[in-house]
C-alpha cells in the first residue's frame, strides 16, 4: 500500500513538473528531469556540483551480486533516497528500485531535504530561466523577420505602383 501511494506521489511530482516546464524549440534545448519532493523516494544523480552525499552506511549494500564478466566492468553503484528502515530491510525493498543486484549508496534523509533538494531546485531554476530566454531570444528573432518581410512586401508594392505609373504617363 505504501509503495502505491508513493507512485501517485510520483506521478503528481512529475505532472506538475512538466505542467511547468517552459516550451522549447525541438533540438534547442534537452531537459532532465529530477523530481526532488518531499515523500519521493528514490535514484539520486551525484555529480554536476551537488554537495558530496551524506551516507547512512560506509559501505555499499549489494543483496544479489553482479555475476563477474571478463572485459566488463562491475555495475555503478546507486545513490538511493530510502523511506526510513528500507535500508535495513534492503532484500525485501531492492526490487521496488530494480536494485538488487546493484551496489546501492543509502543518502541520510536530512542530507536529501536540506543539500540536495535546494541544489537541484535552484540548478532547475537557473535552466528553466536559461530556456526563457533562448525562447524569448527566438520570439524577438522571428518577430523581426517577420517586420523585415512586411518591409520587403511593401517596398515590393510601391515599386510595383510606381512603374505602373510611368506606363501610364507614357500612354498618354
Amino acid at each position: 500500500m505504501q509503495h502505491k501511494a508513493i507512485l501517485v506521489k510520483v506521478a503528481i511530482a512529475g505532472l506538475i513538473a512538466v505542467g511547468s516546464a517552459t516550451t522549447a524549440l525541438a533540438g534547442d534545448v534537452g531537459v532532465a528531469v529530477n523530481v526532488s519532493v518531499p515523500g519521493v523516494y528514490g535514484q539520486i544523480s551525484i555529480g554536476g556540483g551537488v554537495p558530496a552525499p551524506e551516507l547512512l552506511m560506509a559501505r555499499p549494500t549489494v543483496v544479489v551480486p553482479a555475476p563477474v564478466v571478463v572485459g566488463v566492468p562491475p555495475p555503478e553503484p546507486l545513490y538511493l533516497h530510502v523511506p526510513p528502515g528500507h535500508e535495513r530491510h534492503w532484500a525485501q525493498h531492492c526490487r521496488e528500485y530494480n536494485a538488487c543486484n546493484r551496489p546501492v549508496y543509502f543518502v541520510s534523509d536530512h542530507w536529501y531535504h536540506d543539500v540536495y533538494t535546494p541544489h537541484h531546485m535552484m540548478h532547475h531554476e537557473e535552466e528553466r530561466r536559461e530556456m526563457e530566454r533562448r525562447h524569448e531570444d527566438h520570439e524577438r528573432h522571428v518577430e523581426h523577420e517577420i517586420e523585415h518581410d512586411r518591409h520587403v512586401e511593401h517596398e515590393r508594392e510601391h515599386e510595383h505602383e510606381h512603374d505602373h505609373e510611368h506606363e501610364h504617363d507614357r500612354d498618354h
